[in-house]
């Protein structure tokens, strides 16, 4: 052998692969349109948070500074407590019907946001949102994991992962033109439509793969290549707390989800203030930078199985992927010092790319050290801890803001958690060890 691949391999492998199917993916895909319209609902507020701070005379709700932390600070609120339900819930139901389940609740929360008209009303629709929200990423990394083996779930993860961006790019492109022409309040029902369709073709058409009617053999086989599970136990979320390395996916997740957050609720304004962009000049923005960031939950996604191809185990490939994003991360902190809005918009999809990749590989960890009947759980804890720093996170942003009305800590904050992050599941779950449950 001369390490060569020759184009005879080549074309075997790709006819292997079209023998293989692609009803794992087409799986995938609906993950992908669930979470894009997730985001839809989620971007609407911040993209309309300059109209909402009018007076009620010019058809706003007078928000300020410190209610608009106070009201996204809400939603993440009862987001974390809506967390410690949903992984649990779709563990017990299954993915089938624990989607539908919260996919009908956030859509009809988000819907509700075209009744309110006072800061106190929309603090509740928030909140509303928060609890259905909250079931979508554990219901989706449960999914991948029934439909993936190891070495493709960075990839599914980040394939559904970069729904978020593209769900806020429709948001930037649709939300303008329905206030315009509307008024605010229609601009939280548009995404209402999708919801209804996305619940009648996952109800018709999703299974777990030994009930899926059109799975071939081979695809099935594909998926259960992994060393089989052992039957286990279902364990409480209380128990799952004393088990490190549910602290080595709860951390990073504490840590960098409200970076997340914070890009989603305030770069508007962020451009708003800083380059005097109005709501119908926001749309470019948004969507170079998250543009940018679903090429990088893609790629992020695609790069572990690059290295897994390359000889390293899949455990060290996802900390080498999770590194070099961390790294990418850093730049950001320059914004503080920069005056071109190109500039700030580059320093910005740097940033958003490199959080998606780190974010599809860290959901993939813990199918990568739990067994499935677990992962819903951790992962749905994971999402708690994002939630609860988030909380903290948006009053935070919305305090600082209304006193120094500067930006400058917040990205030196976002520039530096992930690089701590990564050490803390280095200490925590050296080689991302497997957990051994009771059977």
């Amino acid at each position: 052998m001369n390490g060569k691949v020759t184009p005879g391999v080549q074309i075997e492998g790709f006819q292997a692969e079209a023998r293989l199917g692609k009803v794992r993916w087409t799986i995938c895909a609906m993950l992908f349109a669930a979470t894009t319209i997730n985001y839809m609902d989620r971007t609407v507020l911040g993209l309309l948070k300059p109209t909402l701070m009018q007076t009620v005379a010019n058809h706003g709700i007078g928000l300020t500074e410190d209610s608009y932390g106070t009201v996204v600070a809400f939603f993440t609120l009862f987001y974390a407590i809506g967390l410690l339900a949903a992984g649990r819930f779709v563990d017990k139901v299954g993915t089938r019907i624990g989607y539908m389940v919260v996919m009908g609740l956030w859509s009809i929360a988000a819907m509700g946001h075209s009744l309110v008209n006072s800061v106190f009303q929309l603090g509740i629709a928030r909140a509303c949102l928060g609890i259905g929200e909250s079931g979508n990423f554990p219901a989706a990394n449960k999914t991948v994991a029934e439909w993936f083996p190891q070495k493709e779930r960075a990839l599914a993860t980040g394939i559904f992962n970069s729904g978020a961006n593209i769900g806020v790019i429709l948001a930037a492109l649709i939300v303008p033109l329905v206030t315009a022409s509307f008024g605010w309040h229609y601009a939280f029902l548009v995404t209402g439509v999708f919801s209804a369709t996305w619940i009648l073709v996952w109800f018709l058409k999703y299974r777990k793969p030994t009930e899926h009617r059109t799975l071939a053999a081979g695809e099935l086989a594909h998926i259960n290549q992994d060393p089989p599970e052992k039957p286990y136990a279902s364990m409480p979320w209380i128990k799952l707390l004393g088990i490190p390395q549910t602290w080595a996916f709860s951390i990073p997740k504490g840590l960098t989800d409200p970076i997340w957050w914070f890009y989603l609720y305030w770069l508007p304004d962020f451009f708003s203030k800083q380059y005097h962009l109005d709501l119908k000049h926001l749309g470019m923005p948004l969507i170079i930078v998250y543009s940018a960031s679903s090429v990088g939950s893609v790629g992020g996604g695609w790069l572990p199985s690059y290295l897994i191809r390359k000889g390293l185990s899949a455990e060290r490939a996802r900390m080498t992927v999770m590194l070099f994003c961390a790294t990418l991360v850093v730049p950001v902190f320059l914004i503080n010092y920069v005056s071109s809005e190109w500039i700030a918009i580059a320093l910005l999809s740097l940033a958003a790319a490199a959080h998606q990749g780190w974010s599809c590989n860290l959901f993939t960890t813990a199918s990568d050290m739990f067994p499935r009947s677990a992962v819903g759980s951790v992962t749905g804890i994971g999402a708690m801890a994002g939630a609860v720093t988030g909380f903290g996170f948006a009053k935070l942003a919305g305090h600082l803001l209304q006193v120094s009305n500067s930006y400058a800590v917040l990205f030196i904050i976002a520039a530096s958690v992930y690089l701590f992050s990564w050490f803390c599941m280095v200490l925590l779950a050296p080689g991302l060890k497997k957990v051994e449950l009771p059977a």
